[in-house]
């Protein structure tokens, strides 16, 4: 392999892109049983943020997510318990405690921040993250994802542009699938590469494989090196490509072609997850039935635990959106 990881990593990787497709499997058939009300996938871009995930130190550097961020959060320490929360709306949902939507993730204890629903917002408070990383002369570093769609937006050239200019350790992920919901890439942006953005903003800009876990995290790590090191912001482009509809309310047959998703359901980066590390020796057939299996129990422990699991009590509608006491010094 060209990248040098532990064989224990390399196989956690995968568990986590595994364990990732499982509970993104189950979540679209509990809403075809009319169990959830929403769900939008991370089922084609496990590679991407596994990779992300690896090349950064876990629970001590910062993130800002987006919604399609499942891989990332699994390999950050959220459950899969705490996803079923998430998705029937239950209280115990780290996230909201059962008040946003599904995949609109936070989580305290990993210094995952809570993001909105407007696309890119997240952009600008990674930003803000890095300045007070670098006023504080921490080694800290943020990262933060967006679709390509969201590179349109005024409040992502906001935040990359104020990274550029105070040279701050933040690493803007792109994960480009193609499609802004029902928008093709080309339709959006005149450049070739989302990557290629970053020319006019004055950073680094690097295009990498994101259906290749290892592709993607030795970008990633060089990336972070960089950012953690005093060498500033670097926006790293993850091309993947969403096999799924871009979420439960979506139809994706009115836009896009079924011999395009076929065509990259070849590049299934769980079944080339699989296929380079049982070339390496790593995955046998008994392994990968194996790990098959702990992930279907894992899944249905989680769906049981969020079925049983109580939702928000009326009174809490304001907790804790609004502080119980606010103290003046």
């Amino acid at each position: 392999m060209d990248v040098t990881l532990p064989e224990e990593t390399l196989l956690e990787m995968y568990w986590i892109m595994l364990l990732s497709r499982r509970l993104d499997e189950r979540a679209w058939a509990l809403h075809r049983q009319g169990k959830i009300a929403f769900h939008i996938s991370a089922i084609g871009h496990e590679a991407a943020q596994v990779g992300a995930a690896y090349a950064i130190r876990r629970g001590y550097d910062w993130i800002a997510p987006y919604y399609r961020d499942l891989t990332l959060m699994l390999a950050l320490g959220y459950t899969p318990r705490e996803f079923m929360l998430s998705l029937m709306g239950k209280k115990g949902d780290p996230s909201s405690g059962g008040r946003q939507m599904p995949s609109h993730w936070s989580l305290k204890r990993a210094n995952v921040i809570s993001h909105s629903a407007p696309v890119a917002t997240q952009t600008s408070h990674a930003a803000g993250i890095g300045l007070a990383i670098k006023l504080r002369g921490e080694d800290k570093v943020v990262i933060t994802t967006v679709g390509e769609g969201s590179t349109s937006q005024g409040e992502w050239y906001e935040g990359v542009n104020w990274a550029a200019v105070h040279q701050l350790p933040v690493v803007f992920i792109i994960v480009n699938n193609l499609y802004a919901i029902s928008v093709r890439q080309e339709q959006q942006m005149a450049v070739r590469n989302a990557a290629d953005k970053a020319l006019g903003l004055g950073l680094p800009g690097v295009s990498a494989d994101g259906m290749d876990f290892l592709a993607m995290y030795q970008v990633m790590k060089e990336a972070v090196e960089r950012a953690r090191s005093g060498g500033g912001p670097t926006i790293v482009e993850a091309k993947v490509y969403r096999i799924t509809p871009h979420s439960s309310d979506d139809d994706d047959r009115s836009y896009r072609p079924r011999e395009e998703v076929e065509q990259f359901k070849q590049r299934d980066p769980l079944s080339l997850a699989r296929q380079r590390l049982e070339k390496e020796g790593l995955l046998s057939a008994q392994k990968v039935a194996e790990l098959e299996q702990r992930a279907k129990e894992v899944v249905e422990d989680a769906v049981r635990f969020g079925e049983s699991a109580p939702y928000p009590d009326p009174e809490e509608a304001a907790y804790p959106v609004y502080a119980e006491e606010v103290r003046h010094a």
